[in-house]
């Protein structure tokens, strides 16, 4: 009969014509027969199933096998002996170099007709060792995968004991050497089928033996530590841990962060190709143990470990969410990364490029997990947003990629940082911050934030950034009995010499912190800025006074007493003077008082008050950048309402003032009369430049600092509870206050009174408004009558002395900016340019203007951003559109250097002298010195750090270069499937990049 079978199956007859005979054959083999033909028709059966050249010669073989198994189990079990199956699987079947590659498939076929038999027991201790062995000998994918569904199907054969143990962690070396060679599409899901099965083995082994677990767990994580490995171990790991029961997590990942034995270097590679196992699309709770050792890893405040494999890994993982297999798991894994790295935006800002084409790629993509994950997405940019705010240039094609999807609130944010941090205490991050590899192409240098400082370092590049009053500070003379100054010099000369990208204020931090600071609590940049120049100015005062003394002992010469009487540095680069006049509207008299002022706190009017150029004494003006002369003759000075005029003789009509007072103190329905801006000699309509002031600075429907300006000097009208005690009446009398500049400070410090207190939260709200800054203002500062007839001699006019207003032209030169929406939360920043005077060193005596191509115009000034340690170019239009693209970063402190003018000559000119005599300010030897060893020190640490650095990073996994995932998704917009970017799907070539 076996001769007739192998004629039939290797005759060229059609197969059907051979399907009817080999059924004949079948049937007739299910008869009675004698144990001679049982044998010949199951060595022709055993080789046509393990060396049959076509797939219908196999399954011939195997439907005669389970015939004689069914119906002939004595010869069957004779055949399928010990002897036979060892040499099956120690020598193979077949012709030599061509060995059988269905021997285990043959196997598992036989073994279900011998379970019963007597011989069933020396078969399953057969097996249990040749298993074992076989793993040994790492076979392939396949190969691994007829193992595990043999021993999956017959669980007898499973090695037992100590042999468990190895048997599991061999097999997951096997697995750690899995890869897939082919790209095509159902080669792969054939080859992630084989891995199924493996690790499938092993949960079942672990489900009835869980002493197994710890120590196959233990071999997984030498593999992927392996520092030695040529090449990294296969993703299909991950198949593995999905099976670990999340109950042994917390000690797992304890044992493994407290283990001594394992170094930094082991650490980081493990995590490192742990993080890579996220492309990985069939395992389950992946993402969950990838985010449990790096929290175990925070716990044992293993920082340098998570910041290394952040920064080298995350990008990876962000390409991984254009896949919606592996999408869930991705995100989760980049939402603790990015939650947790809260020490530095270096992470959040790696992702800045991708993020519109992600965005944009899931909004086409239009599935369920696309619109889950765009919101989560959204979620996350904005706690990045909320915590490393300051970076507007940056983040603008961002915000611009997210409008459309939902905000959280900031309690949301907050719970979402906060409970992802990996520590509370700032202080143990506090060598981790940025690390920069060099200066920024700025020149300019960052300031260390030292725990929510960043409202001293904004203020100090403001201060900083004031070239005046910077190079007052550094011209400094050593032992000048101002420690205090005597610490901002050295901090000015540290951020103008040194070769760090970023320095640490900590010491004139702690020279200068207000008393009632709470540590490491944000403050209010403006409160700190008046408590810094109070200080300054009462130290310099002090010094004075103790000179004075020696002067009066005749201690001290005549150059130093000069020196000495003059005003302090803060009055000659901040002060001015305001007069406060208060008229009884009974009596009409009018009381006075003059104060000195560092800078100007101004309210916001009510939404109703228009208060532009309508009810000031002097509008301010906004005006475009250009060149500005003072006032030509005196007859453009515009006269106070507060100044009498000389009292009319008996029996003459007394002058009636209303005509000057109604340009200050208007009756409802009295039509204003502001100065023009030909009043200060501009013709702002023939001046092109003016048009460009106008469009930066007035968005539609926002306020502008001059409306602020004017309300702050418009009149107040003071009655109900709030009259005015007049002397002259000797009673409460309804009255009128308006505040009068009558000396313009050199440098104009504005502070936008945003935070106010609100009695039903018990705390400080913070005001939103959008207001335009002007690049350029006119300020209306009194002159005297001594001063008007100065200008009168200077301009060699006869015209009387008369007081009266005149505009001052100030340049914004800095722009402090809050980001947030309480004053005791947020952060702060700056942005900063050099002001100088717009014709270079002191103008001709003759008062006679440079020509235009002479100067240097407003815009072409480079503006620069301060934010903590980074330092970048800016612009204008960032300034004037921060609060546009971003609401809740709002200007707050301004700076304005007033244009050189007769109102302040001698300070102009003494500077301007200043400057071109001297250049850049001396600093004196101990300074000089102390400057030196830093930048040589700063270079030895950066050698040491570049040693330890190279160190690190080879140590990182070598991994697919993840910017292919977005160039793939990029040049794939066609394709469909269950993979892809889009819809699902992808060509053959993008699965294989996600998965391998």
């Amino acid at each position: 009969m076996d001769k007739i079978l192998e004629a039939v199956v290797m005759s060229s007859y059609p197969n059907n014509v051979k399907q009817g005979l080999v059924r004949r054959v079948i049937e007739a083999a299910k008869q009675p027969m004698d144990s001679e033909q049982c044998w010949s028709m199951l060595e022709l059966s055993t080789k046509l199933y393990l060396t049959g050249d076509t797939k219908y010669k196999r399954e011939i073989g195997k439907e005669v096998l389970e015939v004689y198994g069914h119906y002939h189990p004595e010869e069957f079990e004779e055949f399928f002996n010990v002897r036979f199956l060892l040499s099956l699987l120690q020598e193979g079947y077949g012709p030599l170099g061509k060995r059988s590659h269905y021997v285990l498939d043959y196997i598992q076929l036989g073994l279900q007709f011998v379970l019963e038999s007597p011989s069933a027991n020396s078969i399953f201790s057969l097996l249990r060792i040749e298993v074992l062995r076989k793993v040994c000998e790492r076979p392939s994918p396949k190969q691994c995968a007829k193992i595990s569904k043999l021993l999956t199907q017959h669980p007898q054969c499973i090695p037992t004991g100590k042999h468990q143990v190895l048997f599991c962690q061999q097999l997951i070396r096997c697995i750690g050497q899995f890869q897939c060679v082919s790209e095509g599409e159902e080669d792969i899901m054939e080859f992630l089928e084989q891995v199924n099965k493996v690790s499938g083995l092993l949960q079942r082994i672990w489900r009835t033996q869980t002493s197994a677990i710890l120590p196959s767990l233990k071999e997984l994580f030498t593999i992927i530590s392996s520092t030695e490995e040529q090449e990294a171990p296969s993703n299909a790991l991950a198949s593995v841990v999905q099976f670990v029961p999340l109950e042994l997590m917390d000690g797992v990942i304890r044992n493994l962060t407290n283990d001594d034995s394992i170094t930094d270097v082991q650490m980081m590679t493990a995590i490192g190709r742990m993080i890579d196992w996220v492309s990985w699309p069939l395992g389950k709770n992946i993402d969950k143990w990838i985010i449990a050792l790096l929290k175990g890893l925070a716990a044992v405040k293993k920082f340098s470990i998570l910041i290394e494999v952040t920064l080298s890994k995350i990008e990876k993982v962000f390409s991984k969410l254009l896949y919606p297999i592996v999408r869930e798991g991705a995100l989760s894994v980049l939402q603790y990364m990015l939650l947790s790295f809260q020490h530095s935006h270096e992470a959040f800002h790696l992702l800045l490029p991708h993020i519109p084409r992600l965005v944009a790629s899931l909004k086409k993509e239009d599935s369920n997990s696309a619109a889950s994950s765009l919101e989560q997405l959204a979620e996350l940019i904005h706690c990045m947003f909320f915590r490393f705010s300051g970076f507007p240039d940056l983040y603008e094609p961002v915000l611009e990629a997210v409008k459309a999807l939902p905000i959280p609130n900031e309690d949301r944010i907050k719970h979402l940082l906060g409970q992802n941090a990996w520590t509370s205490q700032k202080n143990e991050l506090a060598c981790f911050y940025p690390r920069l590899a060099s200066k920024s192409e700025t020149g300019k240098i960052g300031l260390i934030n030292l725990g929510n400082t960043c409202y001293m370092n904004s203020i100090i590049q403001s201060l900083f950034m004031a070239s005046d009053f910077r190079h007052s500070v550094l011209n400094l003379t050593e032992g000048n009995s101002q420690p205090l100054m005597t610490k901002l010099q050295w901090l000015f000369a540290f951020l103008e010499h040194s070769q760090r990208p970023a320095i640490s204020p900590e010491s004139f931090l702690s020279a200068s912190w207000p008393p009632w600071f709470t540590p490491g609590a944000q403050q209010d940049c403006s409160e700190y800025l008046k408590y810094l120049l109070d200080r300054l100015h009462e130290e310099e005062k002090t010094g004075k006074r103790i000179y004075q003394k020696l002067k009066e002992s005749s201690l001290m010469s005549q150059a130093v007493e000069h020196h000495y009487l003059n005003k302090t540095l803060i009055e000659k680069m901040f002060g001015g003077k305001m007069m406060t006049k208060i008229r009884c509207l009974k009596c009409l008299n009018v009381s006075s008082r003059e104060e000195a002022f560092t800078d100007l706190s101004l309210a916001f009017p009510p939404p109703d008050r228009h208060v532009r150029g309508s009810t000031s004494v002097l509008p301010v003006e906004e005006i475009g950048p250009q060149f500005i002369e003072p006032p030509e003759n005196p007859s453009q000075l515009t006269g106070s309402p507060w100044i009498r005029r000389k009292p009319p003789m008996a029996g003459e009509p007394a002058a009636p003032p209303m005509l000057v007072e109604t340009l200050g103190f208007q009756e409802p329905g009295e039509q204003a009369n502001p100065l023009s801006s030909d009043a200060v000699g501009v013709d702002t309509a023939k001046d092109p430049l003016s048009a460009f002031g106008e469009q930066a600075c007035a968005p539609k429907d926002s306020r502008s600092v001059l409306d602020l300006i004017n309300y702050f000097l418009s009149p107040e009208r003071l009655t109900a509870e709030n009259k005015y005690h007049c002397e002259k009446c000797a009673s409460l009398q309804d009255a009128e206050k308006v505040a009068e500049l009558t000396e313009g400070p050199h440098y104009l410090i504005l502070t936008l009174l945003r935070f106010s207190f609100d009695p039903r939260t018990m705390k400080r709200k913070k005001i939103l408004d959008n207001v335009s800054i002007p690049v350029v203002l006119k300020l209306p500062v009194l002159v005297s009558p001594e001063e008007t007839e100065d200008v009168c001699q200077r301009e060699k006019d006869r015209a009387g002395p008369e007081s009266g207003f005149m505009s001052v032209v100030y340049d914004l030169c800095s722009v402090v900016v809050h980001s947030g929406i309480s004053s005791e939360s947020g952060h702060y920043y700056c942005y900063s340019r050099e002001c100088t005077d717009t014709v270079p060193h002191a103008q001709p005596r003759d008062g006679t203007p440079k020509p235009a191509s002479d100067k240097q115009l407003d815009f072409e000034i480079q503006w620069y951003l301060f934010n903590d340690t980074r330092v970048s170019f800016s612009s204008f239009e960032s300034v004037s559109n921060v609060t546009s693209f971003f609401p809740k970063d709002t200007a707050y402190v301004l700076f304005y250097r007033q244009r050189p003018g007769r109102q302040s000559c001698p300070l102009h000119e003494a500077l301007a002298e200043a400057g071109h005599l001297h250049g850049e300010p001396s600093l004196h030897k101990d300074l000089m010195e102390a400057i030196s060893k830093d930048n040589i020190l700063y270079l030895q640490e950066q050698e040491k750090e570049a040693r330890n650095r190279a160190a690190y990073i080879s140590a990182l996994p070598k991994s697919p270069l993840w910017w292919r995932d977005f160039d793939r998704d990029k040049d794939d917009d066609n394709s469909s499937g269950g993979c892809s970017p889009a819809a699902g799907g992808g060509g053959s070539g993008s699965f294989h990049g996600l998965v391998f």
